[in-house]
């Protein structure tokens, strides 16, 4: 199985580099979470002209129908730039269970019209920025429905206050079932949650690395005691631990990706341990950085806090560590 990556994948990444630097997905992410959606849905068709949202459409619908290590790439530069919107719902999620169901749709998804976003309980109880999403829907066991947006106290309503996330550009929203749109069979609600599972952990890893990156450039500018901080041993050394954890993560997220694109058996296995380390490794670049930066590092003002928040909140979406620890587990105790 190759671990690397093709000149191709390479030069998308690259290219996503480029256009979310110029967009400043940071200050889309800002707006996003003081309630302000226009650059970031801008930045949305900027990525669909790019092909970001028809990575996993089928080429019937106008998609790419690329494989799971395209995506992994796609998202880690996604992550790395902190890129608001219901992406993994969209982009990772709905191909698969909508090609199925509402195949009508798939078109739109490519094109990116059409922003699609899940409630998947128990894995994702809440469905993220519903208030922007034109298609809101309920994966309810194999029932998908379309969803209505609801209040706290029951009632239905067309914009109802979202629920509070340690993420402030995550919107939330508790939904209920409308009109059913079909039933999903287990193989493909498996390898949805998966895929989207997989995109959660290169958003992770995305976020790790930028968080190691903002540290490293604060180290480098950051003088006490008439030095450069950087030039501390002991400092550097807490640097190279998430360093470490963040390259041991990579070919795990790629072995997942290829294990998901062969159908191979014991993929769903593979999805969770990648998920496990991605989590792990951003958790440790998230503490890391915020010890190296000091007080300031606390602040919404640092530009840390976006990953250091969006890692918060991804560690618990699309299954728990438990959870997806509990699958490894099993799966290890059933195959010996």
């Amino acid at each position: 199985m190759r671990f690397g990556l093709t000149s191709e994948q390479r030069d998308f990444a690259d290219a996503l580099d480029g256009l979310l630097t110029t967009a400043d997905a940071v200050a889309a992410n800002r707006s996003w979470a003081a309630g302000d959606h226009a650059p970031g849905l801008e930045l949305w068709q900027r990525l669909a002209e790019l092909g970001v949202t028809a990575l996993t459409v089928p080429e019937e619908h106008g998609g790419f129908g690329s494989t799971p290590t395209d995506l992994v790439v796609a998202f880690e530069r996604l992550g790395y730039h902190g890129a608001p919107g219901p992406l993994v719902e969209s982009v990772a999620l709905a191909p698969t269970l909508l090609a199925g169901t509402a195949p009508a749709l798939l078109s739109g998804l490519a094109e990116g019209s059409v922003r699609a976003t899940f409630a998947v309980p128990p894995v994702t109880p809440y469905a993220l920025d519903a208030d922007i999403a034109t298609d809101v829907f309920l994966l309810d066991g194999e029932t998908l429905s379309r969803a209505m947006l609801i209040e706290e106290r029951g009632t239905s309503v067309s914009k109802p206050t979202p629920l509070q996330s340690v993420d402030p550009s995550r919107h939330l929203f508790e939904v209920t079932a409308a009109e059913s749109v079909g039933s999903v069979d287990e193989a493909a609600r498996e390898r949805a949650l998966d895929l989207a599972t997989l995109a959660c952990a290169a958003g992770l890893l995305g976020a790790g690395e930028r968080m190691l990156d903002e540290t490293v450039t604060y180290l480098g500018q950051r003088r006490q005691f008439g030095r450069v901080i950087g030039e501390y041993q002991s400092l550097k050394h807490a640097a190279a631990d998430v360093r470490v954890a963040l390259d041991f993560t990579r070919p795990l997220l790629l072995g997942a990706a290829g294990e998901l694109a062969l159908g191979a058996p014991e993929s769903g296995r593979a999805v969770s341990a990648a998920k496990v380390a991605a989590t792990d490794a951003a958790a440790l670049a998230a503490r890391t950085g915020l010890q190296l930066h000091g007080a300031i590092g606390y602040t919404l003002e640092c530009d840390l806090s976006v990953w250091f928040l969006r890692s918060q909140a991804l560690t618990g979406c699309w299954g728990t560590q438990a959870a997806h620890r509990a699958r490894v587990l099993e799966s290890l105790t059933r195959s010996r």
